[in-house]
């Protein structure tokens, strides 16, 4: 008679066990999902961000070897008078393109989100249609616009105005430009402010005009600090792009030769594409790119401090 062997029971998975398999499993299906972002973010631009600051402390034309010289690339664009001038225009260009433009996105804004507009959705593309249009077909129209004998100066020349080169004159390069820069970007700064005003409850307003409060009242205690988080957006995103400005002035001045780096119009981002792409200096174009990283870092830091501030201290107060 053969032996029958018991069978041994399974024993049950702890709870405890069964919870942080469930919590690895769920986590590895998460990081799984969210990793492209992670691989592309780390090919495409960890990986530049990282060998530009590694090449910056090289001597290097892009072809032949690559030859350690420390700091020297640092001090060759610092004692250069072009990198300070492209400094000092990409800061004037950056700040007529850019404060005259967030006012106007503002009341432009106002304007959309008034309900006695009847037309407002297809001012609204309209607005919004510049940023779309490329930017380079947007320039060769400017070019034109703002030649010697072009539109501007024929309607200066109405009004009994001397023309102003604005293709060579120190100040008319840099209002040719900002113009161009105001007039791409203020429609979709003017969206996102408009998103920011459908954000406001209605009551706010009603319970203010019972109060007896005005308009500008209205606009200035409750419009302005409600809108405060859309405000350092919009100036985050403006900051970073007034300092990287390189389309506008590459084509306004052309970009054959050495047009582009004119001294009334040069920007640090067109300096550091003459000094890699026409010179072959690519350590100086990378030392001129991390000083670039470096000022974005700091303008931006500031301007979020002082849009910060400026919204409490208008928050604070009392109509």
């Amino acid at each position: 008679m053969a032996d029958t062997a018991t069978a041994t029971p399974v024993q049950p998975v702890p709870q405890k066990k069964r919870y942080w398999n469930e919590t690895r499993r769920s986590r590895l299906t998460a990081y799984t999902f969210i990793s492209p972002f992670f691989v592309l973010f780390s090919i495409f631009g960890l990986y530049p961000i990282l060998f530009t600051i590694y090449l910056s402390f090289f001597k290097w034309d892009a072809l032949g070897p690559m030859k350690y010289v420390g700091f020297k690339n640092y001090q060759l664009i610092t004692t250069d008078p072009t990198f300070w001038i492209s400094f000092s225009n990409t800061l004037i260009m950056g700040l007529m393109g850019t404060v005259p433009q967030l006012i106007a996105a503002l009341f432009v804004a106002v304007m959309l989100n008034s309900a006695l507009n009847k037309f407002k959705n297809t001012f609204r593309i309209l607005y919004f249609m510049p940023n779309i249009t490329s930017i380079v077909a947007v320039t060769l129209v400017f070019s034109t616009m703002f030649g010697n004998n072009g539109m501007v100066n024929w309607t200066l020349g109405i009004f009994g105005l001397e023309s102003v080169p604005f293709n060579s004159g120190w100040w008319g390069v840099k209002i040719a430009i900002s113009t161009m820069v105001m007039w791409r970007w203020m429609g979709y700064n003017a969206i996102i402010f408009l998103s920011g005003l459908q954000s406001i409850p209605t009551d706010i307003y009603e319970a203010a005009k019972i109060d007896g409060a005005s308009r500008g009242q209205q606009l200035l205690y409750i419009t302005l600090p409600m809108l405060r988080p859309f405000i350092l957006f919009v100036t985050l995103v403006s900051t970073i792009g007034a300092l990287q400005l390189f389309t506008e002035p590459y084509v306004f001045l052309g970009q054959g030769g050495t047009g582009s780096t004119r001294q009334e119009g040069v920007t640090m981002v067109t300096y550091l594409y003459s000094e890699a792409f026409r010179n072959g200096f690519f350590g100086t174009a990378a030392a001129t790119a991390v000083l670039l990283f470096i000022a974005t870092i700091i303008f931006s830091v500031l301007n979020m401090l002082l849009s910060s501030r400026m919204g409490g201290d208008t928050g604070g107060k009392k109509a």
